[in-house]
C-alpha cells in the first residue's frame, strides 16, 4: 500500500488527512516536525511526503530525498518561495503547492483589519475596558466610502479585496505586472507601485515572495505614502522591510499597519510562546506598539482553506506518485 508521511502536520489537519487517506487508499503517517536534514531521515520506507514549510529549505535536501526514492515534496500553501527549485529539479524532485485554497478567506482578512485600523476598534476595546466611554477625537475615525485604496498585487486574492472595498464604496486602484483584464471593471490600473500608493489611504499587498520584490516596501517608498495611511500585509513578510516600516510608523507616514506576516516568522509562527522569551527584538517592537496589528500568518486560516490545502497536498503526493507529475506542480 502507498504510503505518505505529512510532515509540519497540525491537530486540526488531522482528522481531514484520516478521511483523505481512508477514501484513497493510502497509509498516511504523521510528523509535528517540518522537513530538515535532521528529520528527512524519518521519510525512509515512504513513498511520498507532503509538508507545510515556512522557512528556508536546506539544499542538501533535494539529494537525499533523491536517494530515499521521494520524487516530489507537495507544499501544503500557495507561497513557495521556501524551495529552491532549480536544485530540486536537478535532483529529479517536483514541488508543487496549492495555488488556490481559499482566496475569500485571505481577502476577507484584509478588509476586516483594514476596518479595525480605519475604526479604532482596539483603541475603542481598550478604553471601554478602562471605563473610559467618552466621545473624543482620539477614538474618531473615518468612513471607508471616503478613502482609497490601492491593491498592489491584483491575484485571485487582491481582486476579492478590491471587490470588497468597492463594496464599501471606496475607490480602488491597483497595480500588477500583468493587469488582468476582468478586474478592470472594479480596479483602476496605476503604471507602478509609486502612483498606485501616492494617495491612497489605504494600500493592501497581496503579491507573492520573489527575488525581485526583496524588501520592496523600503524607506524610499514608505516615505512616498500619503501622511497617515494605513498598510496591510497579508502577503509574505520578505516584501517588507520591517524596520523602515516601525520609522514611517514613528514619523507619521502611517497611521497603523496591519501585519499577519513577519519577514523572520519561521522561528515563532505557528507556535506557542507562552513562557518562553521571545528574542528577536524589531518582532517584540512590533508586539508592543499600540499601532500595529499583528497576527501569526492566520488570515487562511478557516475551515475551507485548511480541508483544501491538506486535500490539495495529498492529492499532489498521490498525482505524481500514479502519473509522474501533477497538475500544480512548480518545476
Amino acid at each position: 500500500m502507498t504510503k505518505i508521511m505529512m510532515f509540519g502536520v497540525r491537530e486540526d489537519e488531522k482528522g481531514l488527512a484520516r478521511e483523505w487517506a481512508k477514501e484513497n487508499k493510502v497509509t498516511l503517517d504523521f510528523s509535528e516536525d517540518i522537513l530538515t536534514m535532521e528529520t528527512i531521515e524519518q521519510l525512509e520506507a515512504y513513498d511520498g511526503v507532503t509538508t507545510q514549510q515556512t522557512g528556508k529549505l536546506d539544499d542538501r535536501i533535494y539529494k537525499r530525498l533523491n536517494e530515499l526514492g521521494i520524487k516530489q515534496i507537495a507544499q501544503r500553501s500557495a507561497g513557495f518561495d521556501m524551495y529552491n527549485l532549480e536544485e530540486a529539479a536537478k535532483n529529479d524532485v517536483i514541488i508543487s503547492n496549492v495555488p488556490s485554497y481559499s482566496p475569500n478567506s485571505i481577502s476577507e482578512y484584509a478588509v476586516t483589519a483594514a476596518l479595525q485600523l480605519v475604526r479604532k476598534t482596539d483603541l475603542i476595546e481598550k478604553k471601554v475596558k478602562e471605563h473610559d466611554f467618552r466621545w473624543i477625537e482620539e477614538i474618531r475615525a473615518r468612513e471607508i466610502k471616503s478613502l482609497e485604496v490601492a491593491i498592489i498585487g491584483t491575484g485571485r486574492i487582491g481582486q476579492i479585496a478590491a471587490q470588497i472595498f468597492r463594496g464599501f464604496g471606496s475607490k480602488v486602484v491597483g497595480y500588477d505586472l500583468y493587469p488582468n483584464e476582468a478586474a478592470k471593471e472594479f480596479i483602476e490600473y496605476k503604471d507602478s507601485v509609486e502612483e498606485a500608493i501616492e494617495n491612497a489611504d489605504i494600500v493592501s499587498i497581496h503579491m507573492p515572495a520573489t527575488e525581485d520584490n526583496y524588501h520592496l516596501f523600503n524607506k524610499d517608498l514608505f516615505n512616498l505614502f500619503k501622511d497617515g495611511a494605513i498598510f496591510i500585509n497579508t502577503a509574505r513578510g520578505s516584501i517588507v522591510d520591517t524596520k523602515a516600516l516601525i520609522e514611517a510608523l514613528d514619523n507619521g507616514k502611517l497611521a497603523g499597519a496591519a501585519l499577519d506576516t513577519y519577514e523572520y516568522e519561521s522561528t515563532y509562527f505557528p507556535k506557542d510562546y507562552r513562557g518562553k522569551e521571545i528574542t528577536d527584538p524589531v518582532l517584540k517592537e512590533l508586539l508592543a506598539r499600540e499601532d500595529v496589528l499583528l497576527t501569526p500568518h492566520i488570515a487562511f486560516y478557516t475551515d475551507v482553506a485548511v480541508k483544501n490545502l491538506v486535500e490539495g497536498g495529498l492529492d499532489a503526493v498521490l498525482s505524481v506518485l500514479k502519473t509522474g507529475t501533477c497538475e500544480t506542480r512548480l518545476n
